[in-house]
């Protein structure tokens, strides 16, 4: 196996940990969640984006054509009663998790690039950058933090069900 060229720095990783953990979970019965940021590019129902962010459940049952894609993931699933199509592109998903121990992959926020390109996209006007949040992403007893935006009040929507902090898993 040859090396890869400095100048390739191969696929991004995100998809395949996104896979791999989802993957974890339903073989140890537990339900994948994911966190995602949302912006002009995800296609979420707009009323359940909280501080730009919505979290949704992705297990097979809560879900219908999952796809896991390298750039998209994509089903459908109920909001309220009413099925909707989500797609969300793959490096806006900024955690997943196991729902009943925490224990997931906290992502980097997308490049601010990345973001400004897509809201630039769909409106031109300039909007002011968001508060971030610390988050914390537990490491075997070692905490390292991530910035999450937030909104002007600085809390976080209040989850759907009671989040333990997130662990790596390695």
């Amino acid at each position: 196996m040859q090396p890869t060229p400095p100048d390739n720095p191969g696929t991004p990783t995100r998809p395949y940990l996104i896979r791999a953990l989802h993957q974890w979970c339903t073989d140890n019965g537990f339900t994948p969640y994911i966190a995602v940021f949302v912006d002009s590019s995800v296609q979420v129902p707009a009323d359940y984006v909280k501080n730009d962010e919505i979290v949704m459940n992705v297990s097979f049952d809560a879900t219908r054509g999952l796809e896991l894609g390298n750039e998209f993931i994509e089903f459908r699933t109920r909001f309220g009663g009413v099925v909707r199509e989500i797609v969300v592109p793959v490096d806006r998903v900024v955690a997943i998790y196991a729902r009943e121990n925490g224990q997931g992959m906290a992502f980097p926020m997308p490049s601010a690039q990345a973001v400004g390109s897509a809201a630039t996209a769909a409106a031109p006007a300039e909007a002011p950058p968001p508060t971030p949040l610390r988050l914390a992403a537990v490491d075997d007893g070692a905490v390292a933090e991530q910035t999450r935006p937030t909104g002007e009040d600085g809390d976080e929507p209040p989850p759907a069900a009671p989040r333990p902090p997130l662990k790596r898993v390695k």
